[in-house]
């Protein structure tokens, strides 16, 4: 199976830019519709409307000291604020703080919790992910924007801006947005089974990211390929739906919209598979979530049988990551894998560097067998 895989990441791969609503995202589109059109399924291509937002110029200026960056895109965003800077505790002024696209790092949480209370006029937030450079953060409310306007910065600046925020000093943080009406598209494809009558089986994965982010996005991508060409050669006994999803950066947007176009699919579908992030990244950890013990059972062996072994298990019941949280939401039965990244959410995520081909070829073997089970 490695030679299809490799070259699906490398497909991916090619596309520089995912971001939802970009001409990478629907060249996105258009690549997974054609590699289900060739396998003799029907693809669907769900074009919706989306407002994309375009940064231009933002920045944070310390006497002549000019910082880029990128904004949180679930802030409210200011034109212009200036005001003294200071660590993010004193809870005023231009707060400055570290943070990681994981939610677990200590910066991240203080971020979070700094943005809920809405003190500051402004936030600089410093990446420390795992890789030197800027990783973004998610926009986990991007259609419920809140608190102060956040600027993401690279980590090199990290030792003078927390000493211009020590002394107090006086920055100013420019914003300058666009904001494209567009569309954004899913991708779907049913592979009918031998008696509908059964409830569904549902296949998901993120078809978006920041930048191209291949360890994080494609692994999801080359599984669920795995699947459809696999039911379109043996068609299973209950009907099953694929979707790939755009919006993951954005509150996935896209899953939230298929979930509206599918109402109640996702407590009455008989289980779902969730391909979360990095499956395919060097040395990623992975996660294994399962909403109940058959699933979790299942998985589990599936896995062993490629000796692929969890580092780490969501407890039963409990809210997981990534998008099985809007499945645990709508009360359904779900299996999640995602992963850890060193490369997580940055530009250089990038075939082939960052990429375990042998992992995420064990790992694929792995899901085609768990969907061979569900779908029977």
């Amino acid at each position: 199976m490695q030679h299809p895989i490799q070259a699906d990441i490398a497909a991916w791969d090619e596309i520089l830019d995912h971001r939802t609503g970009s001409s990478g995202d629907a060249a996105t589109s258009a690549w997974l519709a054609s590699a289900i059109a060739a396998v003799g399924a029907v693809p669907h291509i769900d074009a919706f409307s989306f407002d994309r937002l375009i940064p231009q110029k933002c920045s944070i200026t310390i006497d002549e000291q000019c910082v880029d960056g990128v904004p949180l895109f679930d802030c409210l965003i200011s034109p212009l604020v200036e005001a003294p800077l200071c660590p993010l505790a004193i809870g005023k002024g231009i707060g400055v703080t570290t943070f990681s696209p994981s939610a677990r790092h200590p910066g991240t949480e203080a971020l979070l919790q700094a943005r809920e209370k809405n003190l500051h006029q402004g936030i600089v937030a410093i990446s420390e992910g795992g890789t030197e450079g800027l990783s973004l953060l998610n926009a986990d409310q991007f259609s419920r924007a809140y608190g102060p306007p956040v600027l993401q910065v690279d980590g090199r600046h990290k030792d003078s801006l927390m000493r211009a925020a020590t002394n107090g000093l006086t920055g100013r943080m420019s914003f300058e947005i666009d904001q494209q009406s567009t569309q954004t598209s899913n991708v779907q494809t049913t592979v009918r089974g031998t008696d509908p009558s059964l409830a569904p089986l549902v296949i998901m994965t993120p078809k978006s990211a920041w930048w191209t982010c291949t360890a994080e996005r494609s692994g999801g991508i080359v599984a669920w390929l795995a699947c459809i060409r696999h039911f379109a050669a043996n068609p299973p006994r209950r009907n099953v739906l694929f979707t790939a999803n755009t919006g993951h950066e954005l509150g996935h947007t896209g899953l939230e919209h298929y979930l509206r176009e599918h109402k109640n699919l996702g407590a009455t579908a008989h289980a779902w598979i969730h391909l979360g992030a990095n499956l395919a990244a060097v040395d990623s950890i992975l996660r294994f979530q399962p909403s109940n013990d058959e699933l979790s059972t299942m998985g589990i062996t599936h896995l062993a049988a490629v000796d692929i072994h969890p580092g780490s298990f969501a407890s039963i019941g409990a809210r997981p990551g990534g998008e099985a949280c809007n499945i645990y939401d709508e009360g359904g039965q779900y299996l999640s894998l995602l992963g850890s990244n060193r490369w997580f959410h940055h530009p250089d995520d990038r075939w082939p560097h960052s990429i375990d081909l042998d992992r995420i070829t064990r790992i694929t073997d792995a899901v085609v067998g768990i969907a061979k089970d569900l779908a029977a």
